[in-house]
Parts: structure tokens; C-alpha cells; sequence
């Protein structure tokens, strides 16, 4: 007969107790989540992380949403390593030819400053408008002198982030409605990146602190900053399709949120194929992240 001793026992019986307890939070969260995306009368698709947490907000995270201007966060992180090795400068002039202009003209400040193109733009311009502002147009430049969209996939794909899949650029996706579909990110593998650049990143100090310094607008989007407390830091990159015959292919952000203790919660909702209107969606993102933003406080 084995005697187990009582102190171990105790410790045995804690420990399955205390797993009992994370699991019933992680399945109260992802119910939670669940309830409010029926709101957004479409797909919805999250993941989050919290290092030294059990936090799981998990609902179909392999999932492949279009992701929209979600591309332009890995698309600048693949020019600034460029600018790292070498390849360029931050204040290099690029030139917007052109051939660049996108007709009809989508959301462009770059284009509506220089309606007719041709002039010089210094790299660091254009990477602030691209994620800062989401200029389409400017995100086509540095996707062109980035080499094209398998080189910045190659690129995200060796930081061992899985689950980018880029294939055209913005003049493709407003010419074509089904090209939005040939982009995605698994909310896995979005989260995965922003850990990256939070927690080890590739690029310096300096180029990862203007990354989520342009990450950071100055006029709050309503989404994953929508609900939380006054004053927090939401580093994000939004997405957003058309919407075409009542139906809004795509409504994403992905970003990190510092918690009051200095921990910054990775979160990615994007929501896909959906007949809600415009504020509905951005108060299903805004009320996500604040579901995941308390369970994190829990944590």
C-alpha cells in the first residue's frame, strides 16, 4: 500500500483546483467573447497573450481573415530591417512617381498633398502615413521598393511568424473585391507578431520606438482603445474594407495595450463578412478588448 504524505496531497489537490479554476475563466472569457461577436452579425476571430498568464481569449485563432490595412504593421517592420542592413535611410528620398498614383484615388493624404505625383518623399514620411495614417498609396511605394509582397511574407515568415499571407498590394484590392481574400492573418499568428515586437524585437531600440510611436493616433480609433480606461496606451493597426451591398468584408485591429502595471497585452480581433453597421462593429472590437483587458488585470 502507498502512504502518500498529507502536505503533498494538499499540494496535489490545490494544484488540480487551481487548473479547475483557469480553465473555467479561460471558457468564461471565450463565452464572453462569443456573446458580444454575435452583435457583429458576422465572423469573428481573436487571440491574445499575456506572458506568465494562463490568459486564453481564444475563438477560431487559425482562422484566415482578410486582414486589410492590418499588412501595413508587418510590411513596415520588413522596411525598417531593410533600413537596418543597410538598403536604405530613414531620410532617404523615394520617389512617388507617377505610376504610383491609385485611380480611382482611395484614402491617400500622400496623394491628395501631391495629386500628381512626381516628388520626392523622405522614407520616414512615408512609413509614418502608412501606419500612422494607413495612406493607402504610400503603403503601395514601400511594398514596391520593399521588393513585393513574397518578399516581406519571406520576411515575417523568418521572425517564425506563421499565418501571413500577403499577396497584393492596395491598387489590387481596390480594383478587385476578391483579392482581400488572398490576405490574411491568423489572429494567432498577428499576436504572435506583435509579442515579437514587444518582448524581443528585431529591429533596434530606436526603430522599434518610432514602430509603436506611429502605431499610437493621435485621434483614437474607437476600436480596441474604444472602451478601456482613460489614459491607456493602445499601440494598434487597424483594417477596414468597403462595404459592398451591405456586407463589410473586413474590420480588424491588432494591437498591444499596456496594462497599469507595465505588461503589455497582445490582442488581434478582426471580424470578417459582416452586415452590421460601422459603430456596431467598432463597439463589438471596443467591448472585446475590454473583456480581454479585465480578464488580463485578473491574470
Amino acid at each position: 500500500m502507498i502512504r502518500i504524505n498529507s502536505s503533498l496531497a494538499l499540494l496535489v489537490l490545490f494544484f488540480i483546483a487551481q487548473q479547475g479554476t483557469l480553465l473555467t475563466a479561460q471558457e468564461a472569457l471565450q463565452k464572453q467573447i462569443r456573446d458580444i461577436a454575435r452583435d457583429a452579425q458576422g465572423k469573428v476571430s481573436v487571440a491574445c497573450s499575456l506572458p506568465g498568464t494562463a490568459l486564453n481569449c481564444d475563438v477560431d485563432a487559425l482562422s484566415h481573415p482578410p486582414m486589410q490595412s492590418v499588412f501595413k504593421l508587418p510590411l513596415a517592420v520588413a522596411i525598417l530591417h531593410q533600413v537596418e542592413q543597410g538598403k536604405f535611410s530613414l531620410d532617404q528620398p523615394i520617389r512617388f512617381r507617377k505610376e504610383d498614383l491609385i485611380l480611382p484615388k482611395p484614402y491617400s493624404p500622400l496623394q491628395d498633398e501631391y495629386p500628381n505625383a512626381d516628388v520626392d518623399v523622405p522614407l520616414s514620411r512615408l512609413l509614418q502615413l502608412t501606419v500612422g495614417l494607413s495612406d493607402n498609396t504610400a503603403a503601395d511605394i514601400l511594398l514596391r521598393i520593399a521588393g513585393g509582397p513574397s518578399v516581406v511574407s519571406g520576411y515575417i515568415a523568418s521572425l517564425h511568424v506563421k499565418g501571413f499571407h500577403l499577396e497584393d498590394g492596395e491598387r489590387e484590392l481596390h480594383r478587385d473585391v476578391e483579392a482581400q481574400y488572398r490576405n490574411w492573418f491568423e489572429p494567432e499568428g498577428a499576436v504572435h507578431l506583435l509579442r515579437t515586437i514587444s518582448d524581443h524585437s528585431p529591429l533596434t531600440a530606436p526603430d522599434t520606438s518610432l514602430l509603436l510611436g506611429w502605431m499610437q493616433p493621435a485621434t483614437p480609433t474607437g476600436r480596441l482603445d474604444g472602451a478601456l480606461p482613460k489614459g491607456t496606451i493602445v499601440a494598434h493597426k487597424s483594417g477596414t474594407s468597403d462595404v459592398d451591398n451591405g456586407v463589410c468584408h473586413a474590420f480588424n485591429d491588432i494591437g498591444l495595450v499596456s496594462l497599469p502595471d507595465g505588461r503589455k497585452l497582445a490582442i488581434a480581433v478582426f471580424i470578417t463578412d459582416s452586415t452590421a453597421d460601422e459603430a456596431t462593429l467598432r463597439g463589438v472590437i471596443a467591448r472585446i478588448g475590454k473583456a480581454v483587458y479585465d480578464a488580463a488585470l485578473r491574470s
